[in-house]
């Protein structure tokens, strides 16, 4: 996000699944909230992928900064199935099926 490599609709997925994160943690007995997270991390997975396939340069444009921003974002995307199962944990702790 800091590079300005990837379009801004990665950056509002993103921080649009961060703030229904923070509201499933507020509200520790809503079940509704831990499940749009949880479809919002999926969802957020899909798209990653999309994003950097896409608009992932070539070789000859690769500046540092941007190597940086792509590998942050990898590293995001790498970080997500682990940040599901999690949920996923809570998501049966808090009663689901």
């Amino acid at each position: 996000c800091m590079n300005y490599m990837l379009p801004l609709s990665y950056a509002w997925g993103n921080f649009s699944v961060l703030a229904v994160g923070i509201w499933a943690i507020v509200q520790r007995d809503s079940l509704d909230a831990i499940t749009m997270f949880l479809a919002g991390l999926l969802l957020t997975v899909l798209t990653d992928i999309i994003h950097i396939s896409i608009f992932y340069p070539s070789h000859d444009f690769l500046s540092d900064v941007k190597r940086f921003s792509i590998g942050m974002a990898i590293f995001s995307l790498l970080l997500k199935p682990v940040s599901c199962y999690l949920v996923y944990q809570m998501y049966r702790e808090r009663g689901g099926e």
